[in-house]
This record gives structure tokens, C-alpha cells and sequence, in this order.
């Protein structure tokens, strides 16, 4: 697993964020080869060792229950049924991986924060899903998917602040951005929000994308910056984690 990288200011690319913040940076190239040709679902896993044993480059996707990984997976690729989009929040309890072009995996992981599983589940998937990221070696970048619709959980600053002081190397995919829930703050009222919360104890926050999988509003830069890390990955070499 790849390491982080040092602050430098980072300029935002057409789907990100654009702002005044000091953003964590890493020198990275265009992209060969972002389109998406192919993408299929290779299997579910219970355990980190029973993942797909092929070393392609991976990246991970997470986020509170009901936020759209789902949607997000099937947007990425144009594939509508590809990840399976559940009413019911806490449906994901596998790692499922995808794998693109034959060459890369997205990588689903069990939503947190459901309130329909029982505690003790709840404490299992989480010590299932920290260890996929500490212990998997062919993670390259995490997704973590944040609803802008809402103000930020408590919970999605908890697994932001613990990715960051595992080293685990990711983004931060604000979704749902052509919502605005009734006599609620707008999208970007909540995401000005939550980088305020995390610059105060931050010297510089992760690359931020904002989306949405019903407009398809970042899909482009996202994949861009998917491409990008994987090159570099590939670039570096296999022993390099």
C-alpha cells in the first residue's frame, strides 16, 4: 500500500473542489487509457484473504450506508446494474470486487454506520474492513464517500481522521451534489463544513471530488485521477507499496 505524500498546494482539477485550502498533492501525470471498456463483478469476499490474488491495482470504495457507492460503481462505468443499488441501508457486507479492463479492480466495502444490524455485527465488519486496508497490498487509493446532501456525521470525520493516521492514502468523493434536502444547508454549505472541521486539525486536507451519479457530474476527472495513480502504481513496480 502506497504511502502519503507531502503537503504541497495542489491545484484543483476541473471536478474538484475550488478553494482557498492547502490540499495534500502528488506528482501525477495524464492518464493513459481512462476509458472504461469493460468492467464485470469477479467475486465476494468474507475475509481479506480470500480476495482476488491477481495483484491488480486496487481501489476501494466506502462510505456511511445509503450514500451511493453503488451508484457511484455503476456511473464510473456505464454499467446501470453492474453494483447492485439497495433501498436498504447496510446491504453491502462483503468485500466485492470489480474488476475493470481486465487490469484494475474497484473495490466495494461494507458501508458503515447502518442502524438495522445488530452491534456486535456492526464491531465485526468494522475490524473485517480496517483490516482489508491495513493488510491488503495490492490497495492503491481509498474513495471515501462522503453525502453532501446532509451535514457531515460525526462518523464520516472518525473514518477520515483514522485513514489518515494509518497512512492510508485517499480522496474524498462528496456525492449526491444535485440535492438539496428541504430547509436543509445546500452541498456546498456541508462540504465547507466538514474541510473547516478537518483544517483544524489538518495540515492539509485530501484531493476532494464532488459528484453526482444522476447528472454525472465528476465522472471524468475522477476516473482521470483513478488512471493517474494506477500509472503511477504500475510505474513504480509491484514491490513498491
Amino acid at each position: 500500500m502506497q504511502g502519503n505524500t507531502a503537503v504541497q498546494k495542489h491545484r484543483p482539477l476541473a471536478g474538484e473542489a475550488k478553494d482557498s485550502f492547502e490540499y495534500l498533492d502528488v506528482a501525477l501525470s495524464a492518464a493513459q487509457h481512462v476509458r472504461v471498456r469493460t468492467a464485470r463483478f469477479i467475486k465476494s469476499s468474507t475475509a481479506v484473504e480470500d480476495c482476488p490474488s491477481d495483484r491488480h491495482p486496487e481501489f476501494a470504495v466506502i462510505g456511511r450506508s445509503n450514500v451511493g457507492k453503488s451508484s457511484l460503481i455503476n456511473t464510473l462505468t456505464d454499467m446501470s446494474g453492474l453494483a447492485k443499488v439497495s433501498k436498504e441501508p447496510g446491504r453491502t457486507r462483503l468485500i466485492n470486487h470489480y474488476l475493470i479492463n481486465d487490469s484494475w479492480y474497484l473495490v466495494d466495502l461494507p458501508g458503515y454506520g447502518f442502524a438495522k444490524v445488530a452491534k456486535d455485527s456492526k464491531f465485526a465488519w468494522l475490524r473485517f474492513t480496517k483490516n482489508y486496508f491495513v493488510k491488503r497490498d495490492a490497495l492503491v487509493h481509498v474513495l471515501l464517500l462522503v453525502d453532501a446532501s446532509i451535514p457531515t456525521p460525526e462518523i464520516d470525520v472518525e473514518c477520515a481522521n483514522w485513514l489518515a493516521e494509518c497512512q492510508v492514502p485517499f480522496a474524498i468523493v462528496f456525492t449526491k451534489m444535485d440535492t438539496r434536502k428541504k430547509d436543509a444547508p445546500t452541498p456546498q454549505q456541508n462540504i465547507l463544513a466538514l474541510k473547516k472541521a478537518l483544517s483544524a486539525d489538518w495540515e492539509a486536507l485530501p484531493i476532494c471530488f464532488e459528484t453526482s451519479s444522476r447528472t454525472g457530474a465528476g465522472k471524468t476527472e475522477l476516473l482521470s485521477y483513478l488512471g493517474s495513480l494506477r500509472d503511477l502504481h504500475l510505474a513504480e513496480g509491484p514491490g513498491v507499496q
